[in-house]
């Protein structure tokens, strides 16, 4: 019986522990949500927000941002199974195969992990991120600060909370994808600055 209650104890509290945080965030945004139905009614907030969403494309870019932040957490942070030790394998995810010799796209995955996020950052701020300078350099650079920052946190808060594992391939993988998205983005917003002038 004791054996039993134990289990069950320790099943509801690695789950609060593991869902607590998304929950927490949850609670926070329907708190501004009922903040300002509070004020304006819940028919007149949602028409608010679907009119905004659909004349303002700013706000369909920072809640494209906003979405896949939290993509981004969840599949970091989130949702993820407590670790015993969450140094157990510091310097690995360098490579493709595991020491076993197993192929794995955990490499590939954090270099494209950080990528959208910047690109989506820099089309949804702009020169409130990067600057008043439009130049490549400083926005890759830029970039790369942002994408370490986070990536920085989020290995962090794993170590601290102990939700997988700390890797410095992961810190090291986020930033190079970081970077990579500011320069697609400047090359993107080159391209169709070029378009726009051979139209005019």
């Amino acid at each position: 019986m004791i054996t039993i209650l134990t289990k069950i104890f320790t099943n509801i509290v690695t789950t609060i522990y593991q869902y607590i945080w998304f929950a927490l965030l949850a609670a926070v945004l329907f708190m501004f949500l009922y903040l300002f139905a509070g004020e304006h009614g819940w028919k007149e907030s949602f028409k608010v927000w679907l009119g905004s969403f659909r004349r303002r494309s700013a706000f369909r870019r920072v809640f494209l941002l906003a979405l896949y932040m939290i993509l981004v957490l969840f599949r970091t942070l989130l949702n993820r199974e407590l670790w015993l030790n969450p140094l157990s394998d510091i310097f690995g995810g360098w490579g493709l195969y595991t020491e076993n010799g197993v192929f794995t796209t955990e490499a590939i995955e954090n270099f494209l992990l950080l990528l959208p996020f910047i690109l989506l950052l820099f089309w949804a701020k702009g020169s409130y991120v990067y600057g008043k300078r439009d130049r490549c350099l400083s926005m890759v650079w830029a970039g790369i600060k942002i994408a370490f920052c986070f990536s920085l946190a989020i290995e962090c808060i794993q170590l601290f909370f102990r939700l997988g594992t700390f890797q410095f391939s992961d810190l090291c993988y986020n930033t190079l994808g970081g970077g990579v998205g500011a320069l697609i983005y400047n090359l993107g917003r080159r391209g169709i600055r070029a378009l726009k002038s051979k139209n005019t």
